[in-house]
């Protein structure tokens, strides 16, 4: 089938769009970071073990991981623009519940509908993003992911200034947040909606251009297969840091958990700060050498992070969250270039992916830490981001000059 790129409006990007998705990602990851933000209240009032823990945040990103590349898949054939305000709908009902949930059983049943929330979220948001960008796919991903970044960087800061002195109710702030982002995404919903009317009337189709050379399927599996491999290892690795090294240095170091937490929020915004740049220097420099940096500066610094005093410490979860998110949001678009019909699924299997091994890793780290203690799986887990070395076989992309 021939497709008709339409110049014009492929290579205006309209900012407004680009930085309201990613208001509304943030707002979409600050309900979903009220999950691991309870875990220290959980384990210290509920008696939850580190396994329990886990087992709450793979029901919330598996369930979200595995759907994500069905709603992708669903989308990329008829797009569905209200399906934002209602994915956030089913986020509001489950954060909601899990306020309210007395017991663990219940708190399993809430997460459930955040992680559908998440689900539906993230392709179809991925794909305004997309629609807005114009010549800056780079740029425009790191606005989108940007968002989701810094919503799931606030866990620290609600956990340590609001669950922990204010309970569960705390959290209610967030609902807040919620109903707003339902009404942005409705004005979006409509925006998208009519960018949709006008490539059905005027029978131009806005398509993704790839800087990649041209490869056979056998190639594109490839490379799919190794970009899968280097989100797996930052995903489990994140995970790790996000979720339960706060119980290492309250075991090691001594910290209080509101300070633990506030080392946490400290990786997590320089992870956002690395995410912005990240996609518009993928833009300049190429999407592959992003990645390379992101995979081959970091993994001596996560080797020694178990083995050093308190003020290293806080340098190297500075230097290792900036550069290891670094290529966040350059695999999404990276994965999409490798398949550029197919936008809403790319950005279902890579951000579902990270969902999905933030899930699997969250339950393994959790036995893990019951098994063989904190300190032992802290340093298993700092071998990991060795795998990212994959990334010396992608293939290489072409930088466009715009």
């Amino acid at each position: 089938m021939n497709t008709t790129v339409s110049t014009v409006k492929t290579n205006n990007p309209v900012y407004t769009m680009m930085i309201l998705i990613g208001v509304c990602h943030l707002i979409n990851d600050t309900m979903q970071s009220v999950i691991p933000a309870m875990f220290p209240l959980l384990e210290r009032d509920m008696g939850l073990t580190y396994t329990q823990l886990g087992l709450i945040s793979f029901t919330l990103n598996m369930f979200a991981s595995v759907l994500q590349p069905v709603v992708g898949a669903v989308t990329d054939k008829k797009p569905m623009p209200f399906a934002l305000p209602i994915g956030m709908v089913s986020s509001f009902i489950g954060l909601t519940m899990l306020i309210l949930a007395p017991n663990y059983p219940l708190i399993l049943v809430s997460v459930l509908f955040l992680g559908l929330g998440s689900a539906v979220f993230h392709p179809e948001g991925s794909r305004v993003s997309f629609m807005a960008a114009g010549n800056k796919r780079g740029l425009a991903q790191s606005i989108y992911q940007v968002g989701g970044n810094s919503g799931q960087a606030l866990a620290p800061l609600i956990s340590a200034f609001l669950i922990l002195p204010f309970g569960m109710y705390g959290a209610s702030f967030v609902l807040i947040l919620t109903a707003i982002g339902i009404f942005m995404l409705t004005k979006i919903a409509i925006w998208y909606r009519k960018q949709l009317e006008e490539e059905k009337l005027s029978k131009v189709k806005k398509v993704l251009v790839s800087s990649l050379p041209p490869l056979t399927k056998k190639q594109v599996g490839i490379a799919l297969s190794l970009l899968l491999v280097i989100i797996f290892a930052r995903s489990f690795y994140v995970t790790n840091i996000t979720n339960f090294y706060v119980f290492y240095l309250i075991q090691e170091y001594g910290l209080t958990i509101e300070k633990g937490q506030l080392l946490i929020f400290l990786f997590m915004a320089c992870g956002v700060v690395g995410t912005f740049f990240g996609g518009s220097l993928s833009d300049r420099i190429g999407r592959k050498n992003v990645i390379l940096l992101s995979v081959v500066v970091p993994i001596p610094l996560c080797l020694a992070l178990p083995y050093v005093p308190l003020w290293l410490v806080v340098i190297l979860l500075i230097m290792i969250g900036a550069l290891i998110m670094i290529s966040f949001s350059v695999t999404v678009v990276y994965a999409q270039e490798l398949v550029p019909t197919k936008i809403g699924t790319m950005a279902g299997l890579t951000v579902g992916l990270a969902f999905g091994m933030g899930a699997i890793g969250s339950v393994l780290i959790g036995i893990l830490m019951d098994k063989i203690g904190i300190e032992t799986t802290m340093m298993i887990i700092s071998v990991l981001p060795i795998l990212m070395l994959v990334a010396l076989a992608l293939p290489r992309d072409q930088v466009t000059k715009v």
